[in-house]
């Protein structure tokens, strides 16, 4: 993809005596011209549709991270083990011929975590103490599963998926631009740095510059890589113009720090009057003014996302529940006609010394 020609270069090679820009000053534009006093400094970043709300069916998986749910199985898988261990145990001990053991343990033990009536208590006192200690354990999952689930539905969740250049390679659903004849190109690609290479070489095309492009990325057409006082007026007139912010500056800094100035041609009688000029306009506060008056409305765009003022409650979608919903279309806990009613002669208080007659014991299990 070849980029159109240097406007820099254009002008050294015609008789075009000075180019306002501001342009950014690096060590090969001052080989083809000479630029005056610093104008401003300013950095780049890039440019992207706002982001909104996201709901998706795995959003009531987020409440933990994958190394909490992880420990969670583990624990799940450790407590039936360590249940059927001792209930095993306490059988041998006290001949209770318990039939179906692990089904009974596994079905216990979760219905104990998910809070549902389980009518399946060991009767010694071992396999209880195991059994008291998970529900404890539940107790302060589903608790903390819960509260942070009504969290996640009551404040809005955004998901910023491009807040930097590895996000935008990584990436595939939004194309990205850069400024034509901007040094940006130049300096990502001799940057070594493999994640900037490929903001180059797999750009989907040019843009003149921000300003002009400024309605295409509001649209999610594309994302653009350009000065960040460009990204800023049009933030300014996006929220002039609509009373909304549809467009977000990524937080990484693709370039920090660029000297701005107006370029001349080389050797040229101007360039030390207008340092004069741009000297007195800074220091009057005449230029910080002026970027002030055109910059406008831009505090509420550049806070983050997840602050956007809402005038009402969202009202929750089907989206948002279709996670919960899936879940529950496959939770059909299996409950033993048999279990309806509580067994003659069966212990199911703590404490109850768990010895009973050979007829009793046939009888219970």
């Amino acid at each position: 993809m070849k980029a159109p020609r240097p406007f820099l270069r254009i002008a050294a090679e015609t008789e075009v005596e000075l180019a306002v820009g501001p342009f950014t000053i690096t060590p090969e534009r001052e080989t083809v011209c000479d630029f005056s006093a610093v104008v401003h400094t300013d950095d780049f970043a890039i440019m992207v549709i706002r982001p909104g709300l996201t709901n998706d069916m795995s959003s009531f998986l987020r409440t933990f991270t994958p190394l909490v749910w992880l420990l969670i199985l583990c624990s799940f898988v450790g407590v039936i083990v360590a249940l059927a261990g001792v209930v095993w145990a306490e059988d041998k001990v006290f001949a209770l011929c318990i039939n179906k053991l692990l089904d009974k343990v596994a079905l216990s033990v979760i219905q104990i975590i998910t809070q549902q009536g389980t009518n399946w208590v060991p009767t010694a006192d071992g396999g209880r103490f195991v059994v008291i200690t998970w529900i404890l354990s539940s107790f302060v999952f589903m608790s903390s599963f819960s509260g942070i689930l009504t969290a996640m539905l009551t404040v809005p969740r955004v998901t910023i998926p491009i807040d930097s250049l590895a996000d935008l390679v990584a990436q595939t659903h939004l194309p990205w631009r850069v400024e034509a004849g901007s040094f940006i190109n130049k300096f990502l690609m001799e940057s070594g740095d493999p994640v900037r290479q490929k903001v180059v070489s797999r750009m989907a095309g040019f843009i003149p510059d921000c300003w002009t492009a400024r309605q295409a990325v509001a649209n999610g057409e594309y994302a653009a890589v350009c000065d960040e006082t460009s990204m800023k007026k049009s933030m300014s007139w996006d929220y002039s113009t609509t009373g909304k912010c549809h467009l977000y500056i990524a937080r990484q800094k693709v370039y920090s720090n660029a000297m701005m100035a107006v370029a001349f041609k080389v050797n040229s009688t101007f360039r030390s009057k207008a340092d004069e000029i741009i000297m007195m306009v800074k220091e009057s506060g005449l230029l910080e003014r002026w970027m002030g008056t055109e910059i406008t409305n831009t505090s509420q765009c550049l806070r983050p996302p997840t602050s956007d003022k809402r005038d009402t409650f969202s009202a929750l979608s089907v989206q948002a529940f279709s996670g919960p919903f899936l879940v529950l279309a496959f939770d059909y806990p299996s409950h033993d006609e048999q279990d309806s009613a509580p067994h003659a002669g069966s212990a199911v208080s703590v404490g109850t010394t768990p010895y009973r007659s050979k007829q009793q014991r046939m009888t219970i299990y």
